[in-house]
């Protein structure tokens, strides 16, 4: 037998005394007068080449040798260990395990699949061969004895993925702690059986690093990259923008992609402006958002990201409260419809997007809000100067039109129509919304008796529904845009700009044939009684559909409407 290439290292720690032999011996020697031999390695020998088959991977590499032994007859237990090429340091193994039989025996089986997956997770790559050394430490009492040999071995020809996918790193919620990794949601393929693309949301904080991980401990695999690659054992990969994102990883294509969320919102009938309204939920770390909205009445609601109709999150069907993206569900094998709401009244609303399940619940919200007294009439004063009586209905006052306000003026509420009765305020200016560009956008403020002034953050002609029972104080305005098409389903959307009063312009391309009208959908709905006209009025609810265009090309669009939103002018000037 060779051993040229068995190296034979002894260690020995002196212990005064041991209440321990596997002989009957009278009386234990003290721990420095007796030696442990150091084991012979037999199999596998240095100049063979493993070649671990992914085709069989319950087969097994045995390894073997020779007993150490004990100058007393003290017992004796083994620990096989693989290492990094040329190393001694038994601190960070990439294998070890006892021998067989809890360690009694000179012998260990592993199978291709254990040696394999220990061999990837240390960064050894698929399908290349590894130079490791191989130790077998015997161990009687406190005495141990090292045996070490080269052994080689060629890995899979394809990495094996990964079961679960964790985040971790600086710029991640963890705060770079391994074992509070981040679980991402694995998701399914249209069969419905699990694939290998990931997501989860969470927030990340730029210039910082994360990596993802198989395990919540290392070894582990691990996953880094850059530009939307994703490389084993790469770099790790920079946030390049801080605030919450969905990141999905595709283990098949090794990609991963971000799509930041500035925020989800509750959309439907529930709400106040309903389909056309937009009630913001604010993030809460651990990939939870929640809102105290007020339900208006049952009915349906959909989930929305960044005001965008085309990230809707959709309950799966067949299920209580389990959600998916509506644009996600045919590939991930699943049926979605619009999430019925019963509750009516203040509730907490939270959204969970944690890896466990995507789910949504309510929650009443009794926190205990003092109503104010209310006053027989309300005025809306603007730079000291009365400009509005709002109507009164029980403790509600309202407007019934809208009113033009500007955020070069302040503003106040006060019970007299001289401003010498009660003054009422608002703890943020008006019109400041997540969702600005909604088509109907509305928020819900707290009011308060106070004699200090309130300003509008942009121009905005506003609607007010002001509750003194609640006490609340509700803004509403409507978005407007330029709608152009031939076929309906193909038709451009093209955003109008408001300006002071009640005014909304945009200049842009248009088609000769084509057909226009002016769009808040679907509550505002603006068409002519001359539709071949490039200028006169316009009808909400009425009219017919512009056919004005007769040349192609750049026009500035220009509508004015009445303060009840129902009646206006256009102009199309090229």
């Amino acid at each position: 037998m060779k051993t040229k290439n068995i190296f034979i290292v002894v260690f020995s720690i002196l212990l005064s005394f041991t209440y321990y032999s596997c002989e009957t011996d009278g009386n234990l020697q003290p721990e420095g007068e007796w030696d442990l031999s150091a084991p012979v390695i037999l199999t596998p020998t240095s100049e063979q080449s493993i070649i671990l088959d992914q085709d069989t991977p319950s087969e097994s590499v045995t390894f073997s040798w020779e007993a150490a032994e004990s100058s007393l007859g003290y017992a004796v237990t083994y620990k096989v260990m693989l290492l990094q090429e040329g190393t001694v340091d038994f601190s960070e193994p990439i294998f070890i395990s006892e021998s067989s039989n809890n360690g009694i025996n000179t012998s260990l089986s592993i199978s291709y699949e254990a040696l394999d997956q220990a061999l990837a997770f240390s960064g050894f790559p698929a399908n290349e061969n590894a130079s490791l050394t191989l130790a077998v430490q015997a161990r009687s009492l406190s005495k141990t004895s090292v045996a070490f040999t080269t052994v080689n071995m060629t890995r899979f020809e394809n990495d094996m993925l990964p079961q679960s996918l964790y985040i971790s790193g600086t710029a991640t919620e963890n705060n770079n702690d391994l074992s509070q990794a981040i679980a991402l949601k694995r998701l399914t393929n249209s069969d419905g059986a699990l694939s290998n693309i990931y997501e989860v949301y969470t927030s990340l904080i730029a210039g910082e690093s994360y990596k993802f991980y198989s395990e919540r401990s290392l070894p582990a695999l691990q996953f880094g990259g850059s530009e939307g690659n994703i490389v084993p054992f790469g770099d790790a990969i920079v946030a390049s923008t801080s605030g919450q994102f969905r990141i999905k990883v595709d283990l098949d294509t090794n990609t991963y992609e971000l799509l930041q969320i500035n925020f989800w919102s509750m959309v439907g009938t529930p709400i106040s402006g309903g389909w056309g309204g937009d009630q913001p939920l604010e993030y809460q770390g651990n990939s939870v958002w929640k809102a105290s909205i007020s339900l208006m009445e049952s009915g349906g609601f959909v989930f929305r990201a960044n005001g965008d109709w085309s990230y809707l999150l959709k309950q799966i069907v067949g299920t209580t409260n389990t959600l998916v993206l509506e644009a996600d569900a045919s590939s991930q094998g699943v049926s979605v419809e619009d999430i019925s709401n019963n509750p009516v009244g203040l509730y907490f609303v939270t959204l969970d997007l944690s890896a466990d399940n995507y789910n949504y619940s309510f929650e009443i919200d009794d926190t205990i809000i003092e109503p104010i007294v209310t006053p027989t009439q309300l005025f809306l004063f603007e730079n000291g100067n009365m400009i509005e009586e709002f109507l009164l209905d029980g403790d509600t006052f309202s407007s019934n039109h809208y009113i033009p306000m500007q955020a070069s003026n302040v503003y106040s509420l006060n019970s007299a129509a001289d401003g010498s009765g009660t003054s009422y305020t608002i703890n943020q200016p008006l019109a400041d919304s997540t969702t600005p560009n909604g088509d109907l956008v509305s928020d819900t403020l707290t009011l308060i008796e106070s004699n200090n002034t309130f300003s509008v953050i942009t121009d905005r002609a506003l609607q007010f529904s002001i509750d003194f029972s609640a006490p609340t104080l509700t803004w509403t305005y409507y978005n407007i845009k330029l709608f152009h098409w031939q076929v309906w389903d193909d038709r451009q959307e093209i955003a109008m700009t408001y300006n002071h009063p009640n005014t909304y312009t945009v200049t842009t391309n248009l088609t000769a044939g084509y057909d226009s009208k002016f769009i808040s959908p679907w509550d505002l709905d603006f068409g002519s009684d001359n539709p071949t006209a490039l200028t006169g009025n316009l009808i909400n609810g009425g009219g017919s559909n512009l056919l004005n265009i007769n040349t192609d090309g750049s026009y500035t669009v220009t509508i004015i409407l009445n303060n009840d939103y129902q009646t206006g002018t256009y102009e199309f000037a090229q």
